[in-house]
């Protein structure tokens, strides 16, 4: 049996993403871009098939919580996106365990001074992690 190709393997892991997110109710995508610190229409070209565009393995954790993954749709998952980009994930946070924040943050008056604000706070938390999350003896 031959391997499917890259865009083939891209289009599975991103039919089972919007077959998921379709599952969710109503809002659901609004939250993905918000939790991601992005618009509308990087969640559409991260959730569609027809987009190749390749879902970044850091932004596994937000989709897997805010989407409320079961263990089962992880794992189906994470098989397919290991086949699309095999290795990706061994290179990347998102195969740590998470735990979900939700904090409560002043309206600046814009959606864009908010996405700024949001993605500031991720990029933070990432950093955050990335501190924290590290092992002392690589850091010699």
């Amino acid at each position: 049996m031959m391997a499917p190709s890259s865009e083939d393997a891209i289009r599975a892991y991103k039919q089972k993403l919007a077959t998921i997110v379709d599952k969710r109710p109503s809002g659901t995508r609004q939250r993905l871009a918000d939790a991601l610190g992005k618009n509308r229409s990087f969640v559409t070209q991260i959730t569609s098939p027809a987009y190749l565009t390749p879902l970044p393995a850091r932004h596994l954790a937000a989709i897997f919580s805010v989407c409320h993954f079961s263990q089962l749709e992880q794992k189906d998952f994470l098989a397919l996106y290991h086949v699309a980009h095999p290795g990706r994930l061994a290179r990347s946070p998102a195969g740590k365990r998470t735990r979900h924040l939700t904090i409560t943050a002043p309206d600046l008056g814009s959606d864009a001074r908010n996405r700024m604000f949001d993605q500031a706070v991720a990029d933070f938390i990432h950093r955050m992690g990335m501190v924290y999350g590290s092992d002392p003896d690589e850091e010699a």
